[in-house]
């Protein structure tokens, strides 16, 4: 299975890097580095290549996938635990001050494991950490969603924030429309394009496909 994974990414993003690498650059100058400072410790769930994490300025960084590239991807300050997300984390009670991830819920085989792993989540963050979540919305792709193999968990930003609040988490931000839905699918606009398009809400309402939903653990 770790191989088929491996397999998938390579040939969905192998040829994309550098523009991915700097998508994500931009992405978190302008926007998510709001909630990351450079005190926090953060864990990127779902690494792959480390495009995210490799780039956040943070004091204590993680990674965890299951894909056997994603290791020697990653910057070697960074803690790499290449395992199941919906078994116990190998770390303490309230450590990590962000939990990040970006199109990865879909690839879990169910909801219970889905179920478990916010569960992971919400033990390893501090009181007030923020368990931060970036996917497509199946309500707005309804049939592309499917064109994936490894597609299982269709998810809302209003299913997605129920399961979070259900684990104990308060929901911060629910926004059905954030980015748009490309970067798989080959489409590679200018980053001038992207710089534009985070700083106009407006835009997001007609282009956006992906949800954004961040929670945050009471104190």
């Amino acid at each position: 299975m770790s191989e088929e994974l491996q397999q998938e990414y390579a040939m969905r993003f192998a040829a994309m890097a550098p523009y991915r690498q700097a998508v994500w650059k931009i992405l978190i100058r302008d926007f998510f580095s709001r909630w990351i400072t450079r005190e926090c410790a953060v864990l990127d769930l779902g690494c792959g290549w480390g495009e995210f994490i490799n780039q956040i300025k943070a004091a204590r960084r993680f990674g965890m996938d299951l894909n056997p590239d994603s290791p020697r991807k990653l910057a070697p300050d960074i803690t790499f635990y290449g395992q199941d997300c919906s078994a116990p984390w190998p770390l303490p009670d309230n450590t990590l001050d962000v939990v990040f991830t970006s199109n990865f819920f879909e690839h879990l085989p169910s909801k219970m494991s889905l179920r478990r792993t916010i569960d992971q989540a919400y033990r390893c963050l501090k009181p007030g950490g923020r368990l931060i979540c970036l996917g497509p919305n199946i309500k707005l792709l309804p049939g592309e969603y499917w064109d994936f193999w490894d597609h299982y968990v269709p998810l809302t930003e209003a299913s997605l924030s129920e399961g979070i609040r259900l684990a104990g988490f308060e929901i911060q931000t629910e926004m059905a429309r954030f980015l748009p839905y490309s970067m798989s699918q080959g489409f590679a606009p200018p980053l001038f394009f992207l710089q534009v398009y985070l700083r106009i809400p407006m835009l997001w309402r007609f282009f956006g496909r992906q949800f954004l939903v961040i929670g945050r653990k009471p104190r």
